[in-house]
């Protein structure tokens, strides 16, 4: 894709997605003057400025983002003419932009994701991880065709579509007392430290609110530590900082090869949800991204526990 599109619109999107020139030639691998140069060019062919620069911080003005618009909307066309003249000789091919929440990204894209590259090796993706906020504002500002998530992303700006049902549980330590109990009441959650997802993440969202409906209150608990992966509640969990909620999917592993923690149950607690797939309103999955779409749903629709929590929204 980058041999087809214009090097200064290449550049204006990237400028736009870093606010920073110097971060944006890094992507580019470009030197810092030369992405300065291409914007410059660019503001003269136009007649406007497109960026205000205070120091080193950089943002759009009006007339930027009315041409980073079009630049987007440029780059969505070369690509999806990519998509068709590859299709034309029966084959899927092209750069395909992923995005995914943590959990998403480690537990139960790869395995997907190889086996639709296994069929199509001349799809190229690019995949980023991050929380669900983090992948929200990637899909917002069109840096990835399709995001996936782990709740809800509360946002008008993009579309969602469940396609995998998770649950959360809680482990311990296997040496904790409550391993030999098997299950806990909900109010005795306030009583341990709790080792808790990042502001910002899917899983920390649902969690809290799963307990509010149970009339426990975030600022009630003693949270221990704030950690920003599952692998890094797994660990504390193993080296006896306390509790946390992880989802099933990252468990399926050390069922295998065993654990130093257990899984205790919440009575009459039960976290679940819909692992999402979103995209930017204002633009339909085509080509390549519809494909892998399609691929998805169809893998998933025969994975245990396919009921659907809620209907996605429009």
């Amino acid at each position: 894709m980058a041999q087809l599109e214009n090097a200064r619109l290449m550049v204006l999107r990237a400028v736009a997605r870093q606010l920073s020139f110097r971060k944006a030639a890094e992507e580019l691998y470009l030197t810092q003057p030369a992405v300065s140069l291409q914007i410059k060019a660019l503001e003269e062919d136009l007649g406007v400025q497109l960026f205000d620069r205070t120091g080193s911080r950089v943002a759009l003005t009006a007339a930027g983002r009315v041409m980073l618009n079009h630049a987007e909307q440029v780059h969505a066309m070369l690509q999806q003419a990519e998509h068709e003249i590859a299709a034309m000789s029966g084959e899927l091919a092209g750069q395909l932009g992923l995005g995914a929440s943590t959990t998403i990204a480690q537990y139960v894209l790869p395995s997907l994701l190889g086996k639709f590259l296994g069929a199509h090796p001349r799809v190229k993706p690019t995949l980023i991880s991050g929380n669900t906020e983090h992948i929200v504002n990637a899909a917002v500002q069109h840096e990835i065709a399709l995001g996936f998530i782990e709740g809800p992303s509360r946002s008008k700006d993009v579309r969602e579509e469940a396609f995998l049902v998770d649950e959360l549980v809680m482990i311990v330590p296997a040496a904790h007392e409550w391993a030999e109990r098997g299950s806990v009441s909900v109010q005795e959650l306030k009583s341990v430290p709790l080792l808790m997802r990042e502001r910002g993440s899917g899983t920390l969202h649902v969690v809290e609110m799963a307990l509010e409906r149970h009339f426990v209150k975030p600022a009630s608990l003693e949270i221990a530590m704030e950690l920003d992966s599952t692998e890094a509640i797994k660990s504390a969990v193993e080296a006896g900082l306390g509790a946390g909620f992880v989802s099933k999917w990252a468990l399926a592993k050390d069922a295998r090869t065993g654990t130093s923690f257990r899984i205790v149950d919440i009575e009459g607690l039960r976290i679940k949800r819909d692992f999402l797939m979103i995209y930017a309103q204002g633009i339909e999955p085509q080509g390549l991204v519809q494909e892998f779409r399609r691929y998805l749903l169809d893998r998933t629709a025969g994975f245990p526990d396919m009921k659907k929590v809620h209907r996605p929204r429009a």
